[in-house]
């Protein structure tokens, strides 16, 4: 079409059941769903990927899902102890996000974190399952993460590429705008709370193309507090997430440290009021 943009196809929503039985979820915090708690789930912490489990499960018989990813590690961590566990699961779809503790990192480089990422999806994808990626959110509304903003976008467009060359799915978090916004963060400031985790639960189900009844939720109204209130907030955000965080970097350390998957094994899916 000379000199006008060429029409979009337009989304046609898919009305007959997914082909997916056995979801193996790998990654970090994100992925293990911290920030959303919830004491029936195994690990005390539900989030996104339990959420889109609990549709997935509802629509189809004998489905399973596994969730391998542990909080604070990074992509060399998970590619060293997630990615061959998660094959010899052998499952039909599966989940990567990985990269996001390395990207907001001082020193570190995109590209060299994008390289290691391929090599993940690429033993994932031998598998034969459909493989999701995501790409990371825009942190400009963040101060802050602000400043690590245009490594998250130099990362993400890798991330698009490695998508691109493995025929995966990708799950938009940076055109997810909605979580831009601190009423959808958890008290850490760095975590999705139950709002975002389920608006990430949304998104995913929209790139998956499955049918399903979840609704936007609306955060209450930011409270209103004065500058005495808010830098007292700050303060006592910083003393509480920001220095122990800052700590832990200085020593080497992880908050995964000893922490275990919560979903080792595929297990049958429900949603917690059915528990």
């Amino acid at each position: 079409m000379t000199g006008q943009e060429a029409p979009r196809t337009p989304f046609v929503a898919n009305d007959t059941p997914h082909p997916w039985r056995r979801f193996v979820a790998v990654g970090d915090s994100f992925t293990e769903g911290i920030g959303d708690p919830e004491p029936s789930a195994p690990g005390g912490q539900r989030g996104w990927a339990d959420r889109v489990a609990e549709v997935l499960a509802s629509q189809v018989d004998d489905f399973a899902y596994a969730n391998l990813a542990v909080r604070g590690k990074l992509i060399g961590q998970i590619s060293d102890e997630q990615i061959e566990p998660a094959v010899a699961l052998n499952p039909d779809l599966v989940s990567i996000c990985a990269g996001g503790n390395d990207v907001i990192r001082p020193g570190t480089d995109p590209d060299e974190i994008a390289t290691m990422l391929d090599d993940a999806v690429t033993r994932l994808s031998r598998t034969g399952a459909a493989v999701v990626l995501f790409t990371g959110i825009d942190t400009g509304f963040t101060p802050v993460f602000r400043p690590f903003r245009g490594k998250v976008a130099i990362y993400n467009e890798n991330v698009r590429a490695i998508a691109d060359r493995h025929d995966c799915i990708v799950a938009d978090q940076w055109g997810l705008k909605v979580i831009q916004d601190p009423r959808f963060f958890a008290d850490d400031r760095l975590h999705l709370n139950a709002l975002g985790h389920h608006e990430v639960a949304r998104m995913v189900l929209r790139a998956l193309n499955v049918p399903n009844d979840l609704q936007a939720m609306a955060p209450d109204p930011l409270p209103v507090r004065t500058w005495r209130e808010a830098r007292g907030n700050d303060v006592a955000w910083a003393r509480e997430h920001l220095v122990p965080w800052v700590l832990r970097r200085l020593r080497h350390q992880s908050s995964g440290d000893f922490v275990e998957a919560k979903r080792p094994d595929p297990m049958p899916v429900l949603r917690p009021e059915q528990d």
